[in-house]
C-alpha cells in the first residue's frame, strides 16, 4: 500500500492523499491551496493518476482547504462516491459553487488584463454547474459505524471536534491477508467549543496522518471569551469607529454570534448596536448550523432547551445584496460588522478594510489562523501599509489577533489526543502545518512518546507495509 501526499505537505493548506492499496485506488479530501503565489500555482497541478482510475472519496469535512478541489477532479474524470457526514454535506452545498463563483470572477480578472497581450486566456479551475455536478456524487455516512466501501477496506467517521461535521477517518485496509489500520485526523479541534463535540479519542492505529495548525504553539488559557469580546466592542465604540471581524463563513462565524448572543442575553451588549453578517456564504451557513442541531455539544442544546438559541439576536441583520453591503461602509461608528474572507484575501472584507484600516478610531480582530502570503497575515505581522484594489492602505486601525476563536488543537490537545491511543503508531505522517510547526512537534513526539515520525515533501510517495 502506499500513500501520495498531494498536499498540505510542509504547508498548510490544499490536503489531499491518494491512498493505493491491492484492494483500491481511493482520496481521502481535495483541498485547495491557499497563500502565496508559489503555493496557489498548485491548484492547476497536473494529478499523478487519471482521476477515472480512483475508486472512491472520503471528505472529512467541510472547509476549503480540504473540499475546495473537488469540483476540479470531477471534471477532469472522478466518478465514484464521495462519503461525508450529513453536515458536510450540507456545508459544501453552499461553499463549492460559491468558489466556483470565486473561479470564474479570477479567471475573468486575469482575462481582462491578459486583453492586449499575446498570451492565451485561462480557464477557471470550476464553475458553480461544475460544484453542482460534484454535489450529486456527494454520499452521507453516520459517524461510529463501520462501512465498507469495497471488498476488503472498513472505515468508520469520528467526532473531530473541528467545526460542523468534522471527522477523524479510521481505515482498516487489507493487504494479503492482513489488515493494516490507518487513521487520519483531518483538522482535530480544541476541547469545550461551542457547538461541537469534542474530539474522540481512538486506542489505536499502525499509521497515523497528523495535523500539525498549531504544532508549534499553545493557545491562550481559555479566557472568558464572551468578556474579552465585550472589552474590544466597548473600546471600539468608545473611540468612535467599527468593529471589523474578517471571519471565516463557516465554525468562526457561528461561533462569533453564539459569544454575542450571550452578551445580549445577559443585558451587556446594547440592543441597538447593529451586528452585520456581510457574506453570503456566512448566512447560508449559518441556516446549515441551525438545521444540523443533531452535531451540538450538551451545552448548545441545553441553551436551545431554554429557550436561547445562540444563533438568533434581534439586532443581527444579514447583508444579502451586493447593494447592502455598500450601505455598511457609509456607517462611521458604532457597527460590528463580519465579513468574509477570514484571510482577507478575496470577498466582501476587502471594502470594508479600505473604508475603515486606515482609521485609528476602527478595530480590525482577527478570530482564525492566517496563512503565509495572505493579507490577513501582512496585517497580523504588522505591516505598516497595504495594498487594497490597486492603492496602498496605511494601517491605521487597532489590530487584534484574538486566538481564543482558534478551532484548531494547540500543541498541548494534540499531544493530550495522542497519548490516549492504546496501542502508539508505528509511524506518524505530519501534515497541514508550516514547516517550523512541523518540526516542533516531529521532535516532542519522537521525545514524549517515542513514536516514529516523518514529515513528507509535497508529491511524496510513501510505502505502508504491514505490522
Amino acid at each position: 500500500m502506499q500513500i501520495n501526499f498531494l498536499g498540505a505537505a510542509r504547508t498548510v493548506t490544499g490536503s489531499f492523499y491518494i491512498v493505493e492499496s491491492e484492494k483500491a485506488t481511493f482520496v481521502v479530501d481535495c483541498g485547495m491551496f491557499q497563500g502565496s503565489e508559489s503555493i496557489v500555482e498548485r491548484n492547476k497541478a497536473d494529478y499523478p493518476i487519471n482521476p477515472e482510475s480512483i475508486d472512491f472519496f472520503i471528505l472529512t469535512h467541510a472547509h476549503i482547504d480540504h473540499s475546495g478541489l473537488i469540483p476540479r477532479l470531477c471534471k477532469n474524470g472522478f466518478k465514484g462516491k464521495i462519503y461525508c457526514s450529513s453536515a458536510t454535506k450540507d456545508l459544501c452545498s453552499v461553499m463549492l459553487p460559491d468558489s466556483g463563483h470565486i473561479q470564474e470572477w479570477e479567471a475573468e480578472r486575469i482575462n481582462r488584463n491578459l486583453k492586449d497581450t499575446d498570451q492565451p486566456a485561462v480557464e477557471p479551475l470550476y464553475t458553480p454547474r461544475d460544484a453542482d455536478n460534484a454535489l450529486d456524487q456527494f454520499t452521507i455516512l453516520e459517524l461510529d459505524e463501520i462501512h465498507r466501501p469495497v471488498e476488503g477496506i472498513e472505515m468508520n467517521f469520528r467526532e473531530a471536534g473541528h467545526i460542523l461535521g468534522s471527522c477523524i477517518v479510521e481505515l482498516w485496509i487489507e493487504e494479503g491477508g492482513r489488515k493494516t489500520k490507518v487513521v487520519f485526523s483531518g483538522d482535530l479541534g480544541r476541547p469545550k467549543q461551542p457547538f461541537v463535540r469534542d474530539p474522540a479519542f481512538i486506542e489505536e492505529a499502525d499509521y497515523l496522518i497528523l495535523e500539525s495548525t498549531y504544532g508549534d504553539r499553545l493557545h491562550p488559557e481559555m479566557p472568558d471569551r464572551p468578556a474579552e469580546l465585550k472589552k474590544i466592542i466597548d473600546e471600539t465604540l468608545k473611540a468612535g469607529g467599527n468593529l471589523i471581524i474578517p471571519s471565516f463563513a463557516v465554525e468562526r462565524t457561528q461561533d462569533l454570534l453564539y459569544d454575542l448572543s450571550i452578551l445580549q442575553s445577559e443585558k451587556q451588549l446594547a440592543p441597538d448596536i447593529a451586528v452585520y453578517i456581510d457574506s453570503p456564504l456566512a448566512i447560508a451557513a449559518t441556516e446549515i448550523f441551525k438545521r444540523n442541531f443533531e452535531f451540538y455539544d450538551r451545552e448548545t442544546n441545553h441553551l436551545i432547551r431554554e429557550g436561547h438559541h445562540p444563533l438568533q439576536m434581534p439586532n443581527m441583520k444579514y447583508s444579502h445584496t451586493k447593494d447592502e453591503s455598500m450601505a455598511i461602509n457609509k456607517i462611521k461608528s458604532g457597527a460590528i460588522i463580519i465579513s468574509a474572507s477570514g484571510m482577507c484575501d478575496a470577498g466582501r472584507i476587502q471594502y470594508h478594510l479600505l473604508h475603515n484600516l486606515w482609521r485609528p478610531e476602527c478595530t480590525i480582530m482577527f478570530v482564525g489562523y492566517q496563512a503565509e502570503g495572505t493579507l490577513g497575515r501582512q496585517i497580523v505581522s504588522g505591516e505598516k501599509t497595504v495594498e487594497l484594489f490597486g492603492k496602498e492602505i496605511s494601517v491605521e486601525a487597532r489590530i487584534e489577533d484574538n486566538q481564543a476563536y482558534s478551532a484548531h488543537a494547540d500543541q498541548k490537545d494534540i499531544l493530550n489526543w495522542l497519548d490516549h491511543f492504546k496501542k502508539k503508531p508505528k509511524t506518524l505522517f505530519i501534515v497541514h502545518g508550516e514547516e517550523d510547526a512541523q518540526e516542533t512537534l516531529a521532535h516532542l513526539i519522537q521525545k514524549k512518546l517515542a513514536i516514529e515520525t516523518f514529515i513528507p515533501d509535497w508529491r511524496d510517495r510513501v510505502e505502508l507495509k504491514p505490522i
